[in-house]
């Protein structure tokens, strides 16, 4: 699966603006975290599973990892992009398991990231660049703040991964940070 042909697919069944921008932020992340966790040579497969993780979820909410699974089978995608998509809604949707590193952290940085984004719309530079962990660590503590974003989830992601919280929201963070400008120029796009 080819980038080019995965934002083709997510396009056919998003429109909405705000998963398209998720969609490329959670792309970002997982490209990051392939090259910071040894895994460059399959950068582009991490990138890929973040861009179509919600695939789903704008039609189809209530089928959430379900319904991918079903498009991306039609659409001939690979087996292990499937399954690492689909992992990011176990015990939530499905029963798909996170198994590889690559799963863990789209499990864990998923739901991380858009915590982070409302964090960052909240600041006066509307950006991640100025931002701390200890900003991050505050708003995960107020549950009213960002309510979609599960901090059960979250924390679920971390341990999976072996990981303090903090690591994962100082990892996360960075990626945000070190990703920012590209992502800027690939919204403003849409």
């Amino acid at each position: 699966m080819t980038r080019e042909n995965a934002w083709a697919l997510l396009t056919e069944y998003n429109k909405d603006h705000f998963h398209l921008q998720h969609a490329l932020t959670v792309e970002a992340v997982m490209r990051w975290f392939a090259n910071e966790l040894g895994y460059g040579d399959e950068a582009d497969k991490w990138a890929v599973v973040g861009l179509l993780h919600d695939l789903d979820f704008e039609q189809f909410p209530d089928q959430h990892c379900i319904k991918e699974e079903e498009i991306m089978r039609a659409a001939g995608v690979e087996e292990d992009i499937i399954h690492a998509t689909c992992s990011h809604g176990y015990g939530i949707t499905v029963d798909i398991q996170p198994e590889h590193e690559m799963e863990k952290v789209l499990f864990a940085s998923d739901e991380l990231t858009g915590l982070i984004g409302a964090c960052a719309l909240v600041r006066p530079s509307k950006s991640v660049s100025d931002m701390e962990v200890k900003s991050v660590k505050k708003k995960f503590k107020t549950p009213a703040f960002a309510a979609g974003c599960s901090r059960e989830v979250i924390q679920r992601g971390a341990d999976m991964l072996g990981w303090e919280l903090t690591k994962l929201m100082e990892l996360t963070l960075q990626a945000m940070k070190d990703t920012e400008a590209e992502l800027n120029e690939k919204v403003a796009a849409l």
